[in-house]
Formats: C-alpha cells, sequence, structure tokens
C-alpha cells in the first residue's frame, strides 16, 4: 500500500472514522492499526454497537504520526512508543533543523561532520 506524506493528508472533517477509512488515510493495512492499538496507548478506537471500531480525529493524527516514526525516520515500536509517551531523552529537531539524525545512518553522518569540524579546528582551519 502506497504510504502518504502526514502532510499530504487531508483528514475529513467528521467526528468518527471506520477502520478501513483510517486504514486508506494513513497508508497501512487494517491489520497493522489493530498491532498499533496494542502497541500505543493512545490509539483507543470506541466500539459501535456493531462492535466495528470507530476512531478519532485525535487517533487519526496520532497513528499517521507513529507511521512517520516507524516508517519514515526509522524509530523501532519501543522508541517511538517512549517518543509519544514523553520519556525519549534524545532531542528532536525542529523545524527547519537537520532531520536526517532520526536514522543511524544519519546519526553517523552527523557525527563524522562534527569530528571533522573539531580536527579542522585543531588544525587551525587547515584541512588535509
Amino acid at each position: 500500500m502506497k504510504e502518504p506524506t502526514p502532510e499530504a493528508v487531508r483528514i475529513p472533517d467528521k467526528k468518527y472514522f471506520r477502520i478501513g477509512e483510517v486504514s486508506s488515510l494513513v497508508g497501512v493495512d487494517p491489520h497493522v492499526l489493530r498491532y498499533w492499538e496494542t502497541e500505543f496507548k493512545i490509539i483507543r478506537p470506541r466500539r459501535a454497537r456493531s462492535n466495528q471500531r470507530l476512531y478519532r480525529r485525535r487517533d487519526v493524527e496520532n497513528l499517521l504520526r507513529i507511521r512517520a516514526l516507524l516508517h519514515d525516520e526509522g524509530y523501532t515500536i519501543s522508541g517511538a512508543r517512549r517518543l509519544l509517551s514523553g520519556r525519549d531523552v534524545r532531542q528532536r529537531p525542529g523545524p527547519g533543523e537537520d532531520n536526517r539524525a532520526a536514522t543511524p545512518a544519519g546519526r553517523l553522518a552527523l557525527i563524522r561532520r562534527e569530528l571533522e569540524s573539531i580536527l579542522r579546528q585543531l588544525r587551525g582551519g587547515r584541512t588535509p
């Protein structure tokens, strides 16, 4: 299933969404949504009389954020859970800042650039 970017998703103006609608909006299969409900306490859909899941707008927004963390930024489920619960000690980049540090390869590249900068300073601004 093609994954929409969170910024590109326009959530319809309604109170409740069924699992099929949410699946289309978030870009994952319904079984993934059901699994994420077990892993993330912030996702708690209500149940209709027919026992169908009814997601609120806040649930859809949180699911879009979860998908972005897991699929786009490379977080593990436990890492995303910590981040969403506010227990993540790492600082996340703000708007306009370098977001590549969210992935292991991005963190390594950032560390390398910082080390090269320190080396240049130690050499008095000369490059090797």
